[in-house]
This record gives structure tokens, C-alpha cells and sequence, in this order.
């Protein structure tokens, strides 16, 4: 049986903050963790977009398939993570949306999602920075432990 491969991080900073009206969900957090040179990390987020772009990934071809929402949703849940991926900091993250009438739709999280209001908790990792690369079996950009 194959074993979990893991890293050992300690905390860093615990970042409280809000997100900007109208700005990109990815592109904010992503120039945030530059701006304060956060390269690896956890996050949170809740509050809610004006529209969205969501994706899920399909094994079969080893794509993304992405859609738009073009409408307000409050965002019921959302996770992801920071890491390096080609010495750039990138962001990860899934999200469970819901709109006016509670239906619910979820997904990997895409640029072109319009922030409406978000307040973020950042949990940065101090340790050595972890890297996404390239893996051969699942065709996604996986950390490299």
C-alpha cells in the first residue's frame, strides 16, 4: 500500500482581510500573497461573487471543464491553498456556491470569478516553499514533497 507523503510546516502569520469589490477572486489573493510574500499557506474564504467561473476536472482526458455563472451567489463554502508552481505564487481553491434559492454548485475556483464581498483568513507555512509540478499519471500540477 502506497503511503501519504507529507511535509512539516510551521505557522506564520494568520492574516485577517477583505476583498475588493469587483476585482478577480484569484488574481486578488494570488498579488496579495506577493505583495507580502506568503509562497506557501492555507485559506478561507466566505461572502459572495457577482459571477463565477467553476471548473471540474475531467480523468478521462486530463482537462479542466469550466463554466460561467453570470449571476450574484453567496459562497457557502470555500478552501484553498497557496503554493509555487513555475516560481510564481499560485492559488488553489474549490468552493461551494449558492444562489437566491439555495441551489447549490460547486468547483475548482477559476480567474474571471467578480468578487462581490470576501472576508479571508490566511494560515501562511514558514518551511521550505511548496512547488506544484507536472505529474505524469493524473496530468495535474501536483506539490512536489
Amino acid at each position: 500500500m502506497d503511503k501519504i507523503t507529507c511535509s512539516a510546516f510551521e505557522r506564520g502569520r494568520c492574516v485577517l482581510g477583505t476583498l475588493p469589490y469587483g476585482k478577480d477572486f484569484v488574481k486578488t489573493i494570488e498579488d496579495f500573497c506577493v505583495q507580502e510574500s506568503i509562497q506557501t499557506g492555507v485559506f478561507s474564504v466566505i461572502g459572495a461573487v457577482m459571477s463565477v467561473t467553476l471548473g471540474s476536472y475531467d480523468q478521462n482526458q486530463q482537462v479542466y471543464v469550466t463554466y460561467n455563472k453570470e449571476e450574484p451567489l453567496e459562497i457557502v463554502h470555500c478552501t484553498g491553498n497557496i503554493s509555487l508552481k513555475d516560481g510564481r505564487v499560485a492559488v488553489h481553491a474549490h468552493a461551494v456556491l449558492a444562489d437566491i434559492n439555495g441551489q447549490t454548485i460547486g468547483g475548482h475556483i477559476f480567474s474571471e470569478t467578480s468578487i462581490y464581498a470576501g472576508e479571508i483568513y490566511i494560515q501562511e507555512l514558514l518551511g521550505k516553499p511548496l512547488k506544484r509540478e507536472y505529474d505524469d499519471t493524473t496530468g495535474l500540477s501536483l506539490w512536489k514533497l
